[in-house]
């Protein structure tokens, strides 16, 4: 069995999330009071307690879930569960680069506590919405998208081969959605998101995120870890900066990320992260 991890994005937080595994964990408690020192952010306060508003500001909605999820991590390692291979899903793609080493803890948790800062802040002013959409495939949405005319919506994430992400301005994005229902589409689910993530929207995000990038340490080498702009893995002679600027306002492939998983032979996927949806894809294929 080869074991891929899976980390979620944005959108999966909740009141209360990493609470049970911090209380049961001597390892979380230690990932928890890192993160707090390095960020200066009372993530436990806000994880545990919140309220709903404060956690689901992008600043520390985005530390929230690289927080739990690297304590997951860390309880894994405890029972020597490890991954072959990793990929995360937008800011999960962080997580990933800190379980490899290419983002070392202090740097990773840094960078995601800034980047989270700029879109925060950055990100510009409107009425924004993002929506899955399940059930047709990506040409089928991609198609609607472009004949939209009273705003502004793109494909924003390829998550699998029928599960599409649309983001934009809410009243064009809603009238994706109503077509795509229109057509066949099984679910359309709005997500607790923010912004028009993965959108040339956040240009001046992605311009300010790289100045930070350039002052950032980054171990460049071959690694485990998928990345979202065209699914390939990173390698040593990959710009690393350019990517992860570039990252926020490209769309996420992460169909493709599974896709080269499952060519290197993953067969068994966890997927780590808030709410209780650890889950154990076996046979890859099914994805």
């Amino acid at each position: 069995m080869k074991i891929g991890f899976l980390f979620p994005g944005q959108g999966s937080q909740y009141v209360g999330m990493g609470l049970d595994i911090y209380e049961k964990y001597n390892e979380a408690k230690e990932i928890y009071n890192k993160v707090s020192k390095i960020s200066n952010i009372d993530i436990k306060k806000i994880s545990f307690e919140g309220p709903e508003e404060i956690l689901s500001k992008t600043q520390n909605t985005q530390l929230s879930i690289l927080t739990e999820s690297l304590a997951i991590l860390e309880i894994l390692k405890k029972y020597n569960i490890r991954s072959q291979m990793s990929a995360g899903l937008s800011l999960g793609e962080y997580t990933a680069l800190i379980e490899d080493g290419i983002l070392d803890f202090e740097t990773g948790v840094s960078i995601v506590a800034k980047r989270g800062e700029i879109m925060q802040n950055l990100t510009p002013k409107g009425n924004w919405q993002m929506v899955a959409i399940i059930g047709l495939e990506a040409k089928q949405v991609e198609n609607i998208c472009q004949n939209i005319t009273c705003g502004f919506a793109v494909p924003a994430n390829y998550n699998t081969n029928e599960q599409i992400v649309v983001s934009g301005e809410e009243n064009a994005v809603q009238e994706v959605a109503n077509q795509a229902k229109s057509i066949g589409a099984k679910k359309v689910i709005i997500l607790k998101t923010a912004g028009p993530f993965h959108t040339k929207k956040l240009t001046k995000c992605s311009e300010t995120l790289k100045a930070e990038l350039k002052n950032s340490k980054i171990h460049l080498k071959n690694s485990k870890v998928a990345k979202n702009i065209d699914g390939k893995l990173y390698n040593e002679n990959d710009n690393i900066v350019e990517i992860l600027s570039k990252h926020i306002i490209s769309p996420v492939k992460f169909t493709q990320c599974l896709e080269t998983m499952y060519k290197n032979g993953i067969d068994c996927f966890i997927e780590i992260g808030p709410r209780k949806n650890i889950k154990w894809f076996c046979e890859a294929n099914e994805i």
